[in-house]
């Protein structure tokens, strides 16, 4: 996946209404939604849903198919797979991410500390290399 393909996917995902509709999806499954389904379910507006929807697709996050006289749409797992895969090996050096709660105090010292963490084990890493 390339860098700009996961800009736009964290992008389409980076407003409520689009993360509600993707995470509807998700849940739906394989067997998707209908836009009247998903109107219903999260009370959004006939034309609203169908921009955020234009949206997500256009993202590569949600496939859109015709059944008949109805259209389904489907969140695209294979591509959110594919957004989480490219963070981990890109943003994590491959680590699963960590998450330490800061003092509210050391909060600027937690951070200044967990950057030079990070650093160094980059470091080390190329060294190995």
């Amino acid at each position: 996946m390339e860098e700009q393909d996961v800009v736009k996917a964290l992008a389409a995902m980076a407003q409520v209404s689009r993360l509600r509709v993707f995470r509807t999806l998700i849940v739906a499954g394989p067997a998707g939604l209908t836009p009247g389904a998903l109107v219903e379910e999260l009370g959004l507006a006939a034309t609203t849903l169908s921009f955020h929807l234009k949206e997500l697709t256009h993202a590569g996050l949600v496939s859109q198919q015709r059944d008949g006289r109805n259209l389904i749409y489907r969140a695209v797992f294979e591509q959110m797979s594919a957004v989480l895969d490219y963070l981990t090996a890109h943003c994590f050096q491959g680590q699963p991410c960590k998450v330490v709660e800061a003092q509210p105090a050391n909060r600027g010292r937690s951070l200044v500390k967990a950057a030079n963490a990070a650093k160094a084990a980059k470091a080390a890493k190329a060294q190995q290399s």
